[in-house]
C-alpha cells in the first residue's frame, strides 16, 4: 500500500524522504515542476508533479501527506476527505518517528516566530536544541537526520499544520493570543480559533499549557484543558506568570527585568514572559533563561530596523500578515508614520486601523487590498505595488518620520511569501539610504 504527498514544498519533499526510509511506498504529487524530481526517484519515489494525475484517485492509498498551504475544498483532498482516507500535515508524520524529541510547541494569530526563536535560543543553552515548524526547516527534515538523538524542538505551528495532527503531543505549549485570519481559507473564524486549540488536544496532566488571560478569545476557547494551565498576563499579579515593577515572575522565580531586553514593545515582553516559562518548563535555569533573552535582537522581517536617511528611519514588519499585526507596529510608533500597507485580499477586517489615524501621516496602499486599506485613514493614496508605494513615501518623508511596511495582508498577490517582500522591502530601503 502507498502513501500520498501532495504539494512538493520543503515540507512535502521533507516528509517523502522521511517515509520512504522508513519503507513506505511513497507517491509525490504538484501542480508545479519539481526541481527535485530526479534525485528523489533515485531514492524510489513515485514523482508526478505539473499536475494531480486523475488516476491518483483509483490507487491504493494509506493516508495522505497533505502541505498544509493546500485547501481542503481542492478536488484531489476532497476526494480523500470524502472516501475517510487519513489526511496529515508532516508535522505528524516526523511525530511518530522522531520519539525522543521534546516539544515547546507555539500557535496563535500574532508572534510564534518570535516565541519560537526566543524559546530556541533560550533552549540552545542546554546544547540541544532545534527549531522548526512553521520558522523555516520542516520537522521531517530533522527527524529524518536525528530521530534517534535527545531533541529539544522550539515548534512553530500554523492553524493550516494543526488540522493535520492526529497523535502530535507537546510537553508545554501556548496559543498566544488570536484575532481573525484566514477567512479565505477557513470555513468561518470559528473553526480558525477551534483548529489553534488542536494544539493542546493530547496533552497530559503533567505537561503544561500557558493561558493568556488578558485574551477574551483565548480565555473563550481553551476548554477541556488536560494539563497543568499556567495562567499568564501582562497586567494582573493574581496568575501564574506576571509582571511586578518591571520585573517578569514565574510564581516567585525572577525570569528578567524589562528594561534589559533589546526588544521593544509590550508584545515583546510579553513574547519573552512565554519563551521564559516553556524553557523553564522544558529543563533550562532560571540564569540561562534570562542571559538567552536579554540578549535576544529580534527577528527578520518583524519591526525590523533598517537604517536611517536624513534623519527618517525605515523599518520592515512585512511578517504582519493580519489586521492585529499591523496595529501592534502602529502601536510601537508614536506619530509620524508613513504606512506602507496591503498585499493579497483574505476577507478580513481592516476597520481596528482606524485607532491609528492619528499616529499615520499619510498610509500609501498597494496591492488587492490597496482601496479597503486607504479607507481607514485620513490622508492616504492608492498604488499597484509596494515599490511604489516606498518610492511616494520617501518623497513625502521629513525628518522624524518612520517609513513602516506593516503590511496588514498575506503577500501571495504579488510575493511568494513574506519573507520575499520584506527582503525586497529592505533591498530597496538600503537603496535609498546608501544614494546621493
Amino acid at each position: 500500500m502507498s502513501v500520498l504527498v501532495v504539494g512538493a514544498a520543503k515540507s512535502g519533499i521533507a516528509a517523502s524522504r522521511l517515509l520512504k526510509a522508513h519503507g513506505y511506498d511513497v507517491i509525490l504529487t504538484d501542480m508545479k515542476p519539481i526541481n527535485e524530481k530526479k534525485e528523489l526517484e533515485k531514492l524510489g519515489i513515485c514523482v508526478y508533479d505539473n499536475g494531480h494525475p486523475e488516476f491518483l484517485k483509483n490507487t491504493d492509498i494509506e493516508f495522505v501527506v497533505k502541505n498544509p498551504g493546500i485547501r481542503y475544498t481542492t478536488d484531489l483532498i476532497r476526494f480523500f476527505v470524502e472516501h475517510q482516507i487519513k489526511i496529515y500535515t508532516e508535522i505528524e508524520i516526523a511525530y511518530r518517528f522522531a520519539k525522543k524529541f521534546h516539544y515547546g510547541a507555539i500557535t496563535g494569530t500574532n508572534g510564534k516566530t518570535t516565541i519560537t526563536s526566543m524559546l530556541y535560543e533560550c533552549l540552545k543553552k542546554n546544547g540541544k536544541a532545534i527549531a522548526a515548524g512553521n520558522i523555516g526547516t520542516p520537522l521531517s527534515e530533522w527527524a529524518l537526520t536525528c530521530e534517534n538523538e535527545e531533541k529539544d524542538v522550539a515548534l512553530e505551528l500554523s492553524n493550516f499544520q494543526l488540522l493535520g495532527v492526529e497523535d502530535f503531543h507537546p510537553e508545554v505549549c501556548v496559543v498566544c493570543n488570536l484575532a481573525p485570519d484566514h477567512l479565505d481559507y477557513m470555513p468561518s473564524v470559528e473553526s480558525y480559533y477551534e483548529s489553534k486549540m488542536r494544539i493542546a488536544m493530547n496533552q497530559k496532566e503533567e505537561d503544561w499549557f500557558i493561558r493568556n488571560v488578558d485574551d477574551e478569545l483565548v480565555m473563550k476557547y481553551a476548554k477541556n484543558i488536560g494539563c497543568k494551565i499556567i495562567d499568564f498576563s501582562l497586567v494582573r499579579q493574581d496568575v501564574d506568570l506576571y509582571l511586578q515593577n518591571g520585573e517578569a515572575r514565574l510564581w516567585d522565580h525572577h525570569l528578567f527585568y524589562i528594561k534589559d531586553l533589546k526588544v521593544v514593545g509590550m508584545h515583546n515582553v510579553s513574547n519573552a514572559m512565554i519563551a521564559a516559562a516553556m524553557a523553564f518548563k522544558m529543563g533550562v535555569s532560571l540564569e540561562n533563561i534570562e542571559q538567552a533573552l536579554t540578549s535576544f535582537k529580534g527577528i527578520e522581517h518583524r519591526i525590523e530596523y533598517i537604517g536611517e536617511k536624513n534623519g527618517i528611519r525605515f523599518y520592515n514588519d512585512s511578517k504582519a500578515t493580519n489586521t492585529q499585526a499591523a496595529c501592534i507596529a502602529l502601536a510601537s510608533f508614536e506619530k509620524n508614520i508613513l504606512l506602507l500597507a496591503g498585499g493579497k485580499d483574505k476577507g478580513i477586517s481592516f476597520d481596528e486601523m482606524k485607532e491609528y489615524d492619528n499616529r499615520v501621516k499619510h498610509c500609501f496602499a498597494f496591492g488587492q487590498t490597496k482601496q479597503k486599506i486607504a479607507e481607514q485613514f485620513s490622508h492616504a493614496t492608492e498604488t499597484e505595488t509596494m515599490s511604489q508605494a516606498l518610492r511616494q513615501a520617501f518623497q513625502m518623508a521629513e525628518t522624524n518620520d518612520v517609513i513602516l511596511l506593516s503590511p496588514a495582508c498575506s503577500s501571495y498577490d504579488q510575493f511568494d511569501n513574506y519573507e520575499q517582500r520584506g527582503d525586497l522591502f529592505r533591498e530597496e530601503c538600503l537603496k535609498i539610504i546608501a544614494s546621493d
